[in-house]
């Protein structure tokens, strides 16, 4: 028998939680990656060289309801988040014990989890999607009813719609039903309808790729031999300690996957311990980065959760203590809380290194405005704009229109695939680019100085694309040049 839900009490945390948000998330600036997904919203389509419509879309809606500052935008992520913990917490109650709140608090102390709640990022919707799908597994493990296939369809297809590594989720539970007794649940109608109610969801973005050459695969081998080859894949498993699940709910989770597959209560679900296993040794073969893995462990959690009704007072009074930890240190080095410069923010931007990625842009666009009006008159109305990344591309096209610049042209990602207009630009400002670049591509260029900011926060920025340029004279036809510069970031 179900125990008695804690809904009201989990809408009250996460309302709560909402709150904190959006009073901290326009303490800084945006993150460049926002900034690219602010600027697709601007283009909405069925589908970007980068993700999958869905984020765009959304970041449309809150442009269009909320505008365009950080804590406007960030709204829905941090929406997201919420849901996410309540739907976490409901799946304890589903596996039978009042451990709901305990659930929802270890999913919101998750480092990725406090982040999506911070960014607009596909990483916050992708995220809610497979805690919402693993919540329609219980359901139907739980009943035996087969018509949950369409909701759990539903989920994947909106997670598709996001990002698509949810597909080794997918495939976890394909291998997790196959190897216990709910594989007779794989032997219905209601499987194919499902099934069939993901490919609805989905077809407008296969037909996006298709009729673009499935672009998106040629982004993801790049990024994914990128990320190989400047570490950032490295410790994959070791990291699962730190950053999917936080380090104060390690005894959750393992107890968790004891759960799934020791425990008595645990046999029903043990498709899910199965599915954990099978994911994560997906991604460990596939040399992924280590918080792709973060949506796998909210299940786990709920398990833990329900595990620790049974553990000692002192193991209980151990794991509130270890929760209230994790917020406390969440809340100060994870969220734009602390005062820029201070030796608060040092520490933070050591725990969260995006925090330092959001200073500046307002200025950067500043700076392009005044190397514009430097310009010569008749030389202005032929001028463009030429970065070197998304993050500046979006902040210019963001923030310049009230300087009256023209949009950014980029060579990254969805800037490049839009192109470079009917009539291209005879004179550029280069922003972010190197020295070798400019030289190799223009018949003269002038040095305009480097990027800075008022704060003296180093940053990708003022650090590895801080050059600014004024550039004439393109050494190939702007076709060529397009082509040849192309990049994915």
């Amino acid at each position: 028998m179900k125990p008695p839900s804690a809904l009201r009490a989990l809408l009250a945390i996460a309302a709560v939680r909402l709150l904190l948000h959006t009073l901290t998330n326009g303490q800084y600036g945006f993150h460049r990656d926002e900034l690219a997904t602010l600027d697709d919203a601007r283009h909405l389509d069925w589908g970007y060289v980068a993700y999958p419509p869905f984020t765009p879309f959304v970041a449309r809606l809150a442009l269009e309801l909320l505008g365009s500052a950080p804590a406007a935008v960030r709204f829905f992520t941090a929406l997201a988040q919420c849901a996410a913990m309540v739907v976490a917490g409901l799946m304890a109650r589903e596996l039978g014990r009042r451990a709901q709140i305990i659930t929802a608090l270890a999913v919101a102390v998750s480092p990725v989890s406090m982040s999506a709640g911070h960014l607009f990022q596909y990483v916050s919707f992708d995220f809610l999607w497979s805690v919402v799908t693993i919540y329609f597994v219980i359901r139907l493990l739980n009943s035996d009813n087969p018509r949950w296939w369409i909701a759990i369809g539903a989920a994947i297809g909106l997670g598709l719609m996001t990002r698509y590594t949810i597909a080794w989720l997918v495939a976890g539970l394909a291998v997790g039903f196959l190897l216990t007794p709910a594989r007779k649940l794989l032997l219905s109608r209601w499987l194919i309808a499902g099934a069939a109610v993901t490919l609805v969801i989905i077809l407008p973005n296969l037909i996006w790729q298709a009729s673009h050459s499935f672009i998106s695969l040629d982004f993801l081998r790049s990024i994914h031999a990128r990320d190989i080859r400047i570490g950032r894949t490295d410790g994959f498993l070791w990291k699962q300690l730190l950053v999917p699940a936080n380090l104060f709910t390690i005894p959750l989770w393992i107890a968790g996957l004891f759960f799934y597959f020791r425990k008595p209560e645990g046999r029903r679900y043990r498709a899910l311990g199965w599915t954990f296993a099978a994911a994560l040794a997906l991604f460990t073969v596939t040399r992924a980065r280590d918080y792709y893995t973060a949506p796998l462990y909210p299940m786990l959690l709920a398990a833990g959760a329900v595990s620790s009704m049974k553990w000692p007072r002192w193991g209980r009074g151990l794991n509130w203590v270890g929760l209230a930890v994790a917020l406390g240190l969440g809340i100060a080095f994870a969220l734009p809380v602390a005062p820029i410069n201070s030796r608060w923010f040092e520490a933070s931007i050591k725990v969260n290194n995006d925090l330092r990625e959001e200073i500046g842009w307002q200025e950067l666009v500043d700076t392009v405005a005044k190397i514009r009006d430097s310009l010569p008159v008749e030389e202005r109305a032929a001028s463009g704009i030429l970065t070197g990344n998304y993050g500046e591309a979006g902040a210019i096209d963001l923030y310049g229109p009230a300087h009256g610049l023209r949009p950014a042209l980029s060579r990254v990602n969805s800037f490049w695939l839009r192109g470079f207009g009917d009539v291209p630009p005879q004179t550029l400002i280069v922003v972010g680019l190197s020295p070798d670049f400019v030289n190799a591509n223009f018949a003269s260029c002038e040095s305009k100085g480097t990027i800075s900011n008022r704060f003296g926060v180093p940053n990708e920025e003022t650090e590895y694309h801080k050059y600014l340029w004024v550039c004439r004279g393109v050494r190939e036809p702007w076709p060529e040049f397009w082509r040849k510069i192309k990049l994915w970031a």
